[in-house]
């Protein structure tokens, strides 16, 4: 089968899918790597995903048919229009998420939107777009969904004679602040509505807009009620635009970082995710400036290939990185016991095998050596204080 005529097509001087690959092919003149998906006509043209992370845009897991892009001679496939974000609303009517897994700090979360125009390749919640009857590649970056009642749900449920209060996380899954947030300031009026019921509250962002609300931050910090994490996987910028294309510079965040220090308002860094011979080598350097920003406590998160995830983190590697993809997935498979992900709890984080106990060690000591998580902050409910629902107005007028 010969490689679809939708693949990559005169990339940019410099781009680094220009640079030959002299890794071996296949009797078909394919290289080994290569996926089902990469041929069947998902793979978009440079210009058409310009800004964005993912290569493809297969159909998600659930779709009981595929369409293929195909040129007939025609080049009907040079007039298709570039990929633009487009916003639909999420009419949602719960926005506290549970959880029962015993491997996080968390057992109940918040996501003001779905999908992430941040564009990050590696992240484990694009297989999430696959319920929508989306693309968990291009179409998660593209396609986004916003929750706009999310703050007064958010009051109803927090005002529920039921609830007790712990520490609710705000990006663990997309990120509340990513560009959209700007227009939606859902966010915004998120911590407005914790803020006054002094609820704590973790956050982890790539954002430098999460400066925007420093002020709401700030008050919530005087009682021990909130924490920023901002999550740094590279020093290198270009690493970072082919990478995450839509988020933060790596200086930009480390300036959030220092800046949300100054206004009191506890932070950590994530070196996350940490991708064997891709980013693996700057950890040390990535804490030391973590610390000149201010921080005082870090994680880290060992790379994970969830479903779609794979294919598209391997679609990456070969547009970017040809020379590294094998030896990439050989250091992977070393750390998920020869498979490409382990997804059971205790080692989806960490790995395991020895280059993930490297890993582990090589983070531990440099935390140390640097006076990193010497102390753990831990938030504070005693504050809170339940909204009072609408309903008690009533109590105006007599029994």
């Amino acid at each position: 089968m010969a490689r679809s005529p939708t693949a990559l097509r005169n990339p940019p001087a410099g781009d680094p899918a220009s640079r030959p690959d002299s890794r071996p092919k296949d009797d078909a003149g394919l290289r080994p790597a290569d996926e089902i998906s990469g041929l069947l006509g998902v793979a978009v043209d440079f210009e058409r995903r310009r800004g964005r992370g993912a290569v493809s845009n297969a159909a998600g897991r659930y779709e009981p048919t595929a369409r293929i892009a195909f040129d007939d001679g025609w080049r009907s496939l040079d007039d298709l229009p570039p990929f633009k974000t487009t916003v639909a609303l999420d009419a949602t009517r719960k926005i506290i998420t549970r959880n029962q897994s015993p491997d996080i700090g968390f057992d109940r979360s918040i996501n003001p939107y779905r999908g992430c125009e941040h564009g990050c390749i590696y992240c484990f919640a694009r297989p999430t777009h696959a319920y929508l009857g989306l693309s968990p590649g291009l179409d998660f970056e593209s396609r986004l969904f916003a929750k706009p009642d999310a703050p007064e749900l958010l009051e109803r449920e927090l005002a529920l004679p039921s609830y007790e209060p712990k520490v609710i996380a705000i990006g663990t899954n997309t990120d509340p602040y990513q560009p959209i947030e700007r227009r939606y300031q859902i966010m915004r009026r998120i911590l407005e509505v914790l803020d006054r019921a002094s609820h704590p509250v973790g956050i982890v962002t790539k954002s430098a807009l999460v400066l925007r609300d420093i002020d709401i931050l700030a008050r919530m910090a005087q009682r021990n009620l909130v924490k920023v994490a901002l999550s740094v996987t590279t020093l290198d910028p270009q690493l970072a635009r082919v990478m995450e294309p839509r988020a933060a510079t790596p200086m930009r965040r480390l300036e959030t970082l220092r800046r949300l220090n100054q206004a009191g308002i506890p932070t950590t860094v994530m070196v996350a995710p940490i991708i064997p011979a891709i980013n693996d080598m700057e950890i040390e350097r990535i804490l030391d400036a973590a610390v000149l920003a201010g921080v005082k406590e870090a994680g880290y998160v060992l790379l994970r290939l969830p479903l779609e995830v794979r294919d598209l983190f391997r679609q990456w590697l070969d547009a970017n990185f040809p020379d590294r993809a094998d030896k990439v997935f050989k250091l992977i498979r070393e750390t998920r016991g020869g498979k490409d992900y382990d997804a059971n709890w205790g080692a989806r984080m960490s790995g395991k095998g020895p280059y993930a106990w490297l890993i582990g060690r090589r983070f531990q000591l440099a935390c140390e050596k640097r006076g990193i998580n010497a102390r753990k902050l831990k938030l504070s409910v005693d504050s809170y204080r339940p909204p009072k629902p609408a309903t008690e107005q009533l109590s105006l007028f007599g029994d």
